[in-house]
């Protein structure tokens, strides 16, 4: 039988004040000198009216780094540091490539020694740091583990990263700006905040918890290629090549560590491979309906995919009605990785919740196209 395992607390860390649409070019700064002839287009159809960003508005350098914003989640949640046995951090782009992740939050809060684990993906990356800290505490290996998500996109979408591109390749984008699309696409989409959960054996006095069911987690990397990426380049065969491979004039060149997509293959294959194939496998495995689904919390990048997933769950058996669902996608805008966690938070603290409800999560990622389900219920 499963050891019940809980999540006990959750706090989210957005920095600063909110960014409106028109606030976010002078934040970011124009590629080439030129306002982006993509960026109205791009939020009139991914429905985010305001976001933040680690910038300082005023002198526009950064104030966070990606594991200091990670940090500031955890010491939300409010426990004693030192009462934590474990800590499981994601993120998309970490802040470098050696230590990992987790071990720079450790040092940001000071813990005492503990046990780490540092994910990676995209947002994906997230849902695996929870599911390691939910392992931790099941196991009996640990009796309070933390799991965080948490993004710095921006540092990938300032201006000055795509200033050598666009010296060196001027005369080819203005021919196929579809290539300058790719990257100038996900500038408007992504943004910064940290989100962590605290997961413990027992439900906490006096509120709410969540009891966590259970979580799946698939990939299907092995049967399609590469869609959202960085520090790399995609070939015309669909194969990936890293940044290692390319000199430094070319890293530059070719904004090899900015964050890029292919959209066409998103548009075609996303809800396929993250809404429609996994939950064929999962409603089956786990005798999942739609009536016993009381709140469904959705990270989707953009609006425009709203009602693709709801056709995708349609498809699927799954038909929960839209009145059902909870995301805070327009407000808080998407921070990947950190996505769902900002999300929990907010509608943990919404009064919507009641003992007895059940909260199905819905985490998909297309860097080679994985996805997550989680199923929880209030107690």
């Amino acid at each position: 039988m499963t050891v019940p395992v809980y999540i006990t607390g959750s706090s989210a860390f957005l920095p600063h004040a909110p960014v409106d649409n028109d606030s976010m070019e002078r934040l970011l700064g124009q590629v080439g000198g030129k306002p982006s002839r993509a960026r109205r287009t791009i939020l009139r159809s991914n429905g985010i009216v305001s976001r933040h960003y680690a910038i300082d508005p005023q002198t526009l350098q950064f104030t966070h780094s990606n594991a200091q914003l990670a940090a500031e989640a955890v010491r939300g949640l409010g426990v004693p540091l030192d009462s934590i046995d474990c800590l499981a951090c994601g993120t998309s782009i970490a802040d470098q490539l050696m230590p990992g992740h987790a071990s720079m939050v450790q040092g940001e809060l000071g813990l005492p020694p503990c046990e780490v684990a540092s994910t990676g993906g995209v947002c994906v990356a997230g849902m695996t740091a929870l599911r390691y800290a939910v392992n931790a505490v099941r196991s009996g290996d640990c009796a309070r583990a933390v799991a965080t998500g948490s993004e710095l996109a921006s540092a990938s979408m300032k201006a000055d990263n795509f200033s050598a591109e666009m010296d060196s390749q001027l005369a080819l984008l203005e021919k196929q700006p579809e290539l300058a699309f790719e990257k100038d696409f996900l500038r408007w989409m992504l943004s910064d905040g940290a989100g962590a959960l605290l997961v413990e054996r027992e439900p906490r006095a006096g509120g709410l918890s969540l009891r966590i069911d259970w979580i799946d987690i698939l990939s299907y990397a092995g049967e399609m290629e590469t869609c959202m990426y960085a520090g790399g380049e995609k070939r015309t065969d669909g194969s990936l090549q890293g940044w290692q491979q390319f000199t430094v004039a070319e890293r530059d060149a070719h904004s090899v560590l900015s964050v890029k997509q292919d959209v066409k293959l998103l548009n075609e294959q996303v809800i396929l491979y993250t809404v429609e194939k996994p939950l064929r496998t999962i409603i089956g495995k786990r005798q999942l309906k739609a009536g016993s689904v009381s709140h469904f919390l959705p990270h989707y990048s953009s609006q425009f995919f709203r009602d693709k997933v709801h056709a995708g769950l349609q498809r699927a058996g799954l038909d929960i009605p839209q009145e059902r669902w909870f995301t805070n996608l327009a407000t808080k805008g998407n921070t990947g990785s950190a996505s769902i966690y900002i999300m929990l938070d907010e509608f943990l603290r919404s009064d919507r919740l009641r003992a007895g409800d059940t909260v199905l999560c819905y985490v998909p990622e297309s860097g080679r196209f994985s996805t997550a389900f989680m199923h929880l219920t209030a107690v």
